[in-house]
């Protein structure tokens, strides 16, 4: 079955902007730690924000964190997703979890194929069929050996479940839907979404980070307002491999 993808902003730091800027109030005033809270006004706020952003002193932004729950999303994406060091992870095991009857993300270019889609479904159903093959044989040769060993019947059935499926995950494709929780702080989502809100990041990858950015933006407008690719604030870093749109997508991130 063909999934879709759902990002929602379960958890942040409270009130991130003014955390912010309480932090990049006591790096530039004499004020204690029993004051940096005092006389935050939505000004001042915007005052420090901005002057921060200007200056690129960025270590104070790293103070408010957001956590996201993305679920309708392939392996692929999450294979790339994970490589964004400085964030954290838990996301749902296929070692654990049986893939009965699993979803998938079709890529758009697939369904725009003639047949496309079907051959691309039809894969899927065969993959799933291996799957449950695989696993009920693996299983089947486990609770065996298990019950051999001294296990009661109960116990050999539940550890050679997780044994089993364990080693028959192998045959799941990447397009397998997955769901997983990611933290990051704002300066590790500014780099995020610098790399991949970028035209010429994956396509789904790039569609999670705009998805994330706008829930960003709901909560701390001011920290985010250059959030998108890093056209937006300057000029294309791609050279010869620029997607050529600087004007559309400057556009399309001013009102995101």
């Amino acid at each position: 079955m063909e999934t879709r993808l759902s990002v929602t902003l379960i958890q942040h730091t409270p009130d991130p902007e003014k955390l912010v800027a309480a932090a990049a109030k006591l790096c530039y005033s004499k004020a204690g730690a029993g004051e940096i809270m005092d006389d935050l006004t939505d000004d001042n706020v915007e005052r420090f924000l901005t002057r921060l952003m200007d200056m690129g002193h960025a270590s104070p932004i790293e103070h408010a964190s957001f956590t996201f729950a993305i679920e309708g999303v392939s392996r692929a994406l999450t294979h790339q997703l994970v490589r964004h060091r400085m964030a954290s992870f838990s996301q749902k095991s296929q070692r654990y979890v049986a893939e009965g009857q699993f979803s998938y993300v079709i890529p758009p270019e697939i369904k725009a194929l003639p047949d496309g889609e079907k051959i691309f479904v039809e894969g899927m159903e065969n993959a799933q069929k291996t799957y449950d093959a695989l696993a009920q044989r693996l299983i089947e040769k486990y609770t065996i050996e298990l019950m051999a060993a001294g296990l009661s019947e109960k116990q050999a059935a539940m550890a050679a479940e997780k044994q089993g499926i364990e080693d028959a995950r192998f045959v799941l494709p990447n397009a397998c839907e997955t769901k997983i929780v990611t933290t990051m702080n704002t300066r590790e989502l500014l780099h995020f979404f610098n790399q991949r809100c970028c035209n010429r990041a994956q396509w789904e990858i790039r569609e999670l980070a705009t998805q994330m950015l706008k829930e960003c933006k709901k909560v701390a407008p001011l920290l985010f307002k250059n959030g998108g690719p890093r056209c937006v604030e300057g000029p294309c870093p791609e050279g010869s491999m620029t997607c050529g749109q600087i004007v559309e997508v400057r556009e399309k991130f001013k009102h995101i």
